[in-house]
């Protein structure tokens, strides 16, 4: 089996539903359901967040960010975190933690070193977006955050399958782009049931064209695509903008431009960053 074929085979079991996991990534599902459902308020929220100890501690971490503790008090419970951040936020955290263990069983160095780097690249991704979209862009940051997070979970998958299939990792980078991220990419966020608009935005990153100044969830991860320092590890798009390049992108934002709007936000970046970095 070649390259291509292996792609055309994990997308045929993706578009299926029939895509192999981790337990914990069923747990993980199942608590991102119970958060989703409306009737899920505070008190619930907290009890199902209390359950897992490493969420715990990244939901009061990320409630003591720079991004969302604006007052400056810290605190100490998850009941107070949940408080703070709201049930979309820790869908967020879930969703990241659910990113992060697909990966989770590969053993082969080389391979860890990549999903290593993709999971970096993801959460300067995220923590871009979020800021971008509150600062620049005035989409929902709750929801750019979650599609910053999720935008590369295809090449998680893909990296999760490749102790099955060596042959993923045969060939050029350009093959990834051409044949396996979005097939794969739709199977997999089907089956994670993303919401629709997400989907899209991120089909708007698999086309790659963003507009300036950006305006939509598409544009808005584009662009953070862009300013990231980590690039993916997977491929470098043709006409890809370099990270010497990136710090080159300014236009005016209102009374500002973005590149005044990025270095006054940038301590609410590297905040968002560490906390998914945990």
């Amino acid at each position: 089996m070649d390259r291509l074929d292996a792609f055309k085979t994990i997308a045929a079991q993706a578009s299926r539903g029939e895509l192999s996991f981790p337990a914990n990534v069923n747990a993980s599902l199942r608590l991102q359901q119970a958060l989703s459902d409306p009737d899920c308020h505070v008190e619930a929220a907290a009890k199902l967040i209390q359950a897992d100890p490493l969420l715990a501690a990244r939901s009061v971490a990320i409630a003591n960010s720079v991004a969302y503790n604006r007052s400056g008090t810290e605190i100490s419970s998850v009941r107070a975190a949940v408080q703070r951040l709201g049930v979309r936020t820790l869908q967020s955290l879930v969703a990241a933690l659910i990113v992060r263990q697909i990966g989770s069983q590969v053993t082969d160095p080389g391979l860890q070193a990549k999903i290593n780097q993709l999971w970096e690249h993801t959460a300067h991704v995220a923590a871009l977006s979020q800021v971008i979209a509150r600062r620049v862009t005035h989409v929902d940051p709750d929801t750019a955050l979650f599609a910053g997070i999720m935008h590369e979970v295809a090449g998680f998958y893909m990296l999760s399958c490749a102790g099955d299939f060596p042959e993923v990792m045969d060939g050029e980078p350009e093959d990834w782009v051409e044949h396996g991220e979005v097939e794969i990419g739709r199977g997999v966020l089907s089956k994670l049931g993303v919401p629709d608009g997400v989907y899209k935005a991120i089909e708007s990153m698999w086309v790659g064209l963003r507009a300036l100044p950006p305006e939509t969830l598409g544009d808005t991860l584009l662009l953070a695509n862009d300013l990231s320092p980590v690039h993916s590890p997977l491929y470098q798009r043709p006409g890809a903008t370099t990270l010497l390049g990136a710090r080159t992108i300014d236009f005016v934002v209102g009374e500002g431009t973005l590149h005044a709007i990025m270095s006054e936000s940038a301590n609410e970046v590297q905040s968002l960053y560490a906390v998914l970095m945990l």
